[in-house]
């Protein structure tokens, strides 16, 4: 596999809370030049990328990274980042439905944000360090029937990050049109090759122009 098309399958990432506009150029730059699948910024920062990269692919984040908000705040965020420009938004569910087992309500979450998302794809964080097998399966279930395009492992500020034997796990129990995304924990261009073998189709990850050089990933 080569660099390039491991690079088309990444969603190059910054998420600090204390990221600075230089910090966002220095990624936009990289997405721009490496040609990843996209960048996955703030909220914050959705409409001043949109400005300065209007061809790059935004992503961000909902309910992130605890996922308790309430459903219409996640839906206001939604409606927000489109409107700001971003055309990928990866949502957290609410960690405490999916351990309270109240699974039809993550379902309907899930299904009410791919609603205001439209055509935009929604990818669904279900944080597998928190969960154990019989939650994963029942989250692989509710991103299916509420529509959502894509499951992501991991917020990366887990836990724990994305693990191989869960992506074996969601492509045994998701249906056919939903996509996986890894996050977290994916540390070298070896990790990045498994991962994509594994089959998924995006990689979370801020590391991976390093990790392309041979270097190993020390965060998200």
């Amino acid at each position: 596999m080569t660099n390039q098309e491991i690079l088309s399958h990444i969603d190059h990432t910054q998420l600090k809370a204390f990221a600075v506009w230089e910090d966002i150029v220095k990624l936009c730059d990289e997405a721009v030049k490496y040609r990843t699948a996209s960048v996955c910024i703030p909220p914050a920062y959705i409409s001043r990328v949109h400005a300065a990269y209007p061809e790059l692919n935004i992503c961000t984040v909902v309910g992130f990274p605890l996922g308790y908000s309430v459903t219409d705040a996640k839906a206001a965020e939604v409606e927000a980042a489109l409107k700001d420009g971003a055309n990928e938004i990866d949502m957290v569910v609410n960690i405490s439905d999916v351990k309270n087992h109240l699974f039809d309500k993550v379902e309907e979450e899930i299904r009410a944000l791919k609603r205001i998302c439209g055509n935009h794809i929604l990818k669904v964080i279900v944080e597998t360090c928190y969960l154990n097998e019989e939650e994963k399966i029942a989250m692989c279930h509710a991103v299916t029937n509420g529509g959502a395009d894509f499951i992501k492992t991991s917020t990366g500020f887990g836990t724990g990050g994305a693990a191989l034997e869960d992506v074996l796990l969601f492509k045994e129990h998701i249906g056919p049109a939903v996509k996986i995304k890894a996050a977290g924990g994916v540390k070298t261009r070896e990790d990045l090759i498994s991962f994509l073998n594994a089959g998924c189709e995006r990689i979370g990850t801020s590391s991976a122009v390093g990790m392309l050089e041979g270097k190993e990933s020390k965060g998200y």
